[in-house]
């Protein structure tokens, strides 16, 4: 048996996507072109907008598709340092600061040691025990002004969601534009751009089982974006190329599934990532669950053992066929312990020894059972090995 509890790396197909793909294939358009077959292509690409908007509560003239959620990130970010000669709109003060957290995905804080070099101001917000972001550390922060503020709506190692409706409200109180990362949300938690009252929300379409290579950035209707990518006019001028149709179609009918089966789904993966998680406290003595008991996504687990390395554990588990990884897929060629953990305060002995369990739609009763018998022995084999038990 083959068990794969990676999902917040990334998500398998859904099948009904995949026939969706299959139908797409021979849709060559250019949806730029004014003939028959682009103003089909342009048809289909346009309906996929629209299921985005409405799986997100937007209008689809605030939709930009992208090739995922880095992108998408790095659109906003770099923003920032938009002039007056390419950017009209672009705001012009000497102000060039950035608030964001220090438990954010690579593709924000990377670019935003960057966008440092050019000269923007970097605050990284404190988080809890459990990875909540320090409210009254923000506010004060807030009242200081900056360009942007970015925080994760999940967290893609610990699954922990932040409080992001108070957190948009202190920016907007204090004049500042707010941008969530929400790319570990779709299928396991609302996304109401409105409820929610953000100015920019980046997706992947990878992570919600739809392809590799295609996400969109929401940006409110007023805000100012400046294109990454220049030379051509799609996307209303905001991100040049001609556009992946088919990934883009593949997006929008996983939009329209989530819509149709998401509250069940959650359900589902909330119970048994539940059962995976009771029953591995109580067999397995010394370990540890990693971030907010309660206001955690609900297909994601991570957990520590003491005495032993997550590369172990995880090389021990794929050699019976279970998947899972030790933190953010992203930063998996890295020996460096998750920045994530480490932000949290948690030890290093703890941030070395943990695994990420990360559960989707297609997993079932039965593998949990499995990897339920499986995990227990692992551990305790590893510990008899351990110098350190």
């Amino acid at each position: 048996m083959r068990v794969y509890l990676d999902n917040n790396a990334t998500t398998p197909l859904d099948q009904e996507v995949k026939q969706a793909i299959i139908e797409t294939l021979d849709l060559y358009g250019n949806p730029s072109s004014h003939h028959t077959l682009g103003r089909v292509a342009r048809d289909k690409m346009e309906e996929a907008r629209s299921n985005i908007a409405e799986f997100i509560n937007a209008s689809p003239e605030e939709i930009v598709f992208t090739s995922g959620g880095s992108e998408s990130n790095n659109i906003v970010m770099r923003s920032m340092l938009c002039g007056q000669k390419c950017c009209p709109e672009a705001n012009t003060s000497s102000i060039r600061k950035f608030i964001t957290s220090g438990i954010e995905h690579p593709s924000i804080i990377e670019t935003a040691r960057h966008l440092e070099c050019e000269g923007v101001e970097t605050v990284y917000l404190p988080v809890d025990k459990y990875g909540v972001v320090d409210v009254d550390f923000f506010r004060n922060e807030a009242a200081k002004r900056a360009d942007l503020v970015s925080i994760m709506y999940a967290n893609n190692e610990i699954g922990t969601i932040q409080p992001i409706k108070e957190l948009a409200a202190i920016a907007h109180e204090n004049g500042l534009l707010f941008h969530t990362d929400a790319i570990q949300a779709p299928t396991k938690i609302p996304i109401d751009v409105k409820e929610l009252n953000v100015d920019y929300l980046s997706l992947s379409g990878h992570k919600m089982y739809a392809p590799k290579g295609v996400g969109i950035l929401y940006a409110k209707k007023g805000t100012k974006v400046c294109p990454l990518i220049s030379g051509g006019h799609q996307e209303t001028g905001l991100r040049a190329g001609t556009e992946n149709t088919i990934g883009i179609i593949a997006m929008g009918k996983a939009a329209e599934i989530a819509m149709r089966d998401g509250d069940k789904e959650i359900e589902k993966v909330r119970f048994l990532r539940d059962k995976l998680e009771k029953a591995m406290l109580a067999k397995i003595p010394k370990s540890f669950v990693n971030g907010h008991p309660t206001l955690r996504v609900p297909n994601t687990l991570n957990i520590s053992f003491s005495f032993i390395e997550g590369e172990s554990i995880l090389y021990m588990l794929d050699n019976v066929g279970i998947e899972v990884s030790t933190g953010s897929a992203c930063s998996s060629g890295s020996l460096d312990p998750s920045h994530v953990l480490v932000a949290t305060g948690t030890c290093i002995e703890h941030t070395h020894s943990s695994i990420r369990i990360s559960l989707g739609k297609y997993n079932t009763e039965a593998e949990i059972d499995y990897v339920i018998e499986q995990f227990p022995p692992i551990i305790e084999r590893l510990r008899k090995m351990s110098p350190f038990s």
